[in-house]
């Protein structure tokens, strides 16, 4: 099958990673539904689509709404007959001085969005990827493998999309749905690029007791050279286009050179085949133990 052929879904493509990948995916022949919350927030997007002379079919997809991520889902299941592949990209940062003091209000939002966001879209669309033999995607974070001091929340919410898509991954494999985990750094000109421009005054309002820890976290990442660690959000979508043409995509899949470095200061499995290999294992029975689907 070819690509023209092939509908991919994203989600979260108003911005950053996920309006690169849209349009990544259209120029390399997919047909392409790009979801956001609010499509009026779609000129960008629209934009970048007319400059690269590519088509998208722009919709309305709320990951925190069950009615919109069904109706979405359903509506390209009706218009195109089909879903080969799915790219969960919608999130949100937060970026509080501590755990302690945000509210349990903004921790669950973060967990709304950034987790169970995911699962919700995932879960509508795995009988269509189920029957096309398809691609689930996921834009994780290298905070979702080495923890983030200060993004307690958000680096708690990738950890359980790790957490929940590597348990998924062998039993989606064993019916033809290949997942994987894409896992970015630091992407400039995004909002989750973007370090907050604070002053310490506004530091020490915030962080209370944690005031001159916060300091020195911001100074000290500051002073480490992001522009070694920071990619362009359209080298991001290059991966993930790769990822969902690739005969047997890894499960986790660093973006750079210094993902990998990164993460492998805590990761002997980097890409977390000899998981996969280990729970595909226990689940694949004796004729199809080891066997690749």
């Amino acid at each position: 099958m070819t690509t023209r052929q092939r509908t991919v879904l994203i989600t979260g493509t108003s911005s950053g990673i996920g309006l690169a990948t849209a349009v990544t995916a259209a120029r390399a022949g997919f047909t392409t539904v790009a979801t956001m919350r609010d499509p009026e927030r779609s000129h960008a997007l629209r934009e970048e689509a007319d400059r690269a002379g590519v088509t998208l079919d722009v919709r309305r997809l709320d990951v925190t709404d069950a009615e919109s991520v069904t109706s979405c889902v359903e509506g390209v299941r009706d218009t195109y007959g089909r879903l080969d592949a799915v790219v969960n990209n919608a999130g949100v940062s937060n970026f509080d001085p501590t755990m302690e003091m945000s509210t349990m209000e903004a921790l669950r939002a973060n967990l709304e969005v950034n987790f169970f966001g995911v699962v919700a879209v995932s879960r509508a669309a795995m009988p269509l990827l189920r029957a096309g033999r398809g691609r689930l995607l996921t834009i994780g974070s290298v905070h979702g493998v080495v923890g983030q001091p200060f993004n307690e929340a958000y680096a708690a919410a990738k950890f359980a999309v790790e957490g929940f898509m590597e348990s998924l991954a062998p039993v989606a494999a064993e019916h033809g749905v290949r997942v994987s985990v894409v896992v970015p750094g630091f992407v400039p000109g995004t909002r989750f690029g973007v370090f907050p421009d604070v002053n310490r005054e506004t530091i020490r309002a915030a962080s209370g007791p944690y005031a001159g820890t916060f300091t020195d976290y911001v100074d000290w990442v500051r002073g480490q050279g992001w522009e070694r660690a920071g990619q362009p959000a359209w080298d991001v979508a290059d991966v993930v286009v790769r990822a969902l043409t690739a005969a047997e995509p890894p499960f986790r899949i660093p973006t750079s050179a210094w993902v990998s470095e990164y993460l492998a200061s805590k990761l002997t499995d980097r890409d977390g085949s000899a998981v996969q290999s280990l729970a595909r294992s226990w689940i694949a029975g004796p004729e199809r133990s080891g066997a690749a689907t």
